[in-house]
């Protein structure tokens, strides 16, 4: 069976849910580390008051007893502390009142879903489309990630992630073992290990709110440990940098994306951008370089994958930008809504996630087996056959 979740719920709702199926038997499930990638994601600078109220953490409802995974789904439920604030708003049930009462929105805010949504499902009121589309969600996707680490972290695979720039400002590239990149990342509030661009981008955060405006940046996901071979040439839907690169995309306020040297690549010679393939008795097969970013046809190298997001500036401002009012068709500025100044280094969190469970997928269509101890036995047998190759 293949890997694969849904999420449910609402920015606004009682919780947020996600349905985990596929995953093996007898993972062992670390409930205090899967609460701490939720933590992070709320973390970073330039955050806004909603990340005051929330304190996420993942009840899990189902499939997980006595710590280990049963084989049935994985039921994961994260409550919004802010719902009390929105239970007649948001109730399933029909409410009389006004539409201020109910606070319905029919001013859609530039560069979210609102107008597109309520034109695609026939809303009248915007707040059917924004209480999905927002970036709440999220907090779902982060805590399937979770699990995905630990499926990966199991065969010694470790995820890490960083910000490359914010605005106009560019951090220095870490080259840093992957276990003191998290280390020095998890203290810095914008997610880089250098401090003077840490200081020069909070600054920048800092100006940027007092403005009234938001900013983006890019951020770079890094995943080790990996064997050779994960995803596959013969079909397009198969190529694990496809499959990542549309996971990444699919992050809110995500624009692009890039696997090593990425665009640079356009501007280089072939010899400057192919990874030169080298042998040694204690390595196996490796690489010179890692410009491709960790992919070659569709499949991991054995190489790091290194992957790249660039994500926009959040469209809520609160000098917000012009609209059309959908009621009487006349300009107007744009509802605001509470929003965040800078979330990319909560970006960056989001997007390991994303990566960790498109990786977990193909190592489980690779391996794949119905308890941990199949697939262990699996994974091993794999790993002689590329050494003796």
């Amino acid at each position: 069976m293949s890997l694969r979740y849904l999420t449910a719920g609402e920015t606004h709702g009682p919780q947020l849910t996600a349905i985990i199926e596929g995953l093996p038997s007898n993972l062992e499930l670390d409930f205090e580390a899967l609460n701490f990638q939720l933590l992070r994601r709320q973390k970073g600078h330039g955050r806004g008051r909603r990340m005051q109220i929330e304190k996420d953490t993942a009840q899990i409802a189902g499939g997980v007893r006595h710590g280990r995974t049963t084989g049935a789904p994985v039921a994961l439920i994260v409550a919004n502390n802010d719902w009390k604030h929105w239970t007649s708003v948001m109730n399933i049930e029909p409410i009389e009142g006004s539409d201020e009462s109910k606070r319905r929105i029919h001013r859609p805010r530039p560069g979210h879903a609102d107008l597109n949504g309520g034109i695609k499902y026939n809303h009248t009121d915007l707040r059917n489309v924004l209480e999905r589309s927002s970036a709440r969600e999220t907090a779902a996707r982060v805590a399937v990630g979770a699990v995905a680490r630990q499926l990966l972290a199991a065969f010694g695979i470790r995820v890490a992630g960083h910000v490359v720039k914010i605005g106009g400002i560019k951090a220095p590239a870490p080259n840093l073992p992957i276990d003191e990149l998290i280390a020095r990342t998890e203290e810095s509030p914008v997610r880089v290990t250098d401090p003077e661009t840490e200081a020069a981008m909070t600054a920048l955060i800092d100006q940027t709110k007092a403005d009234g405006d938001s900013i983006g940046g890019v951020v770079e996901c890094i995943v080790t440990g990996l064997p050779i071979g994960l995803g596959s040439h013969v079909q397009w839907d198969r190529k694990l940098d496809g499959r990542i690169a549309q996971a990444v995309v699919s992050i809110n306020a995500f624009k692009g994306v890039e696997f090593g040297i990425g665009f640079e690549a356009a501007d280089l010679p072939g010899s400057q951008v192919h990874d030169e393939i080298l042998y040694t008795p204690e390595k196996g097969y490796h690489r010179a370089s890692n410009r491709l970013g960790g992919f070659e046809g569709g499949m991991t190298n054995g190489e790091p994958i290194i992957v790249r997001g660039v994500m926009k500036p959040i469209p809520t401002l609160y000098k917000p930008l012009r609209s059309v009012d959908i009621d009487t068709k006349e300009a107007f500025t744009a509802q605001v809504e509470r929003s965040d100044a800078c979330a990319v280094p909560a970006a960056s969190v989001v997007m390991e996630s994303v990566v960790a469970w498109e990786v977990a997928k193909a190592f489980l269509e690779k391996f794949g087996g119905d308890s941990m101890e199949e697939i262990k036995r699996n994974y091993d047998n794999y790993l002689r056959q590329v050494a003796e190759y």
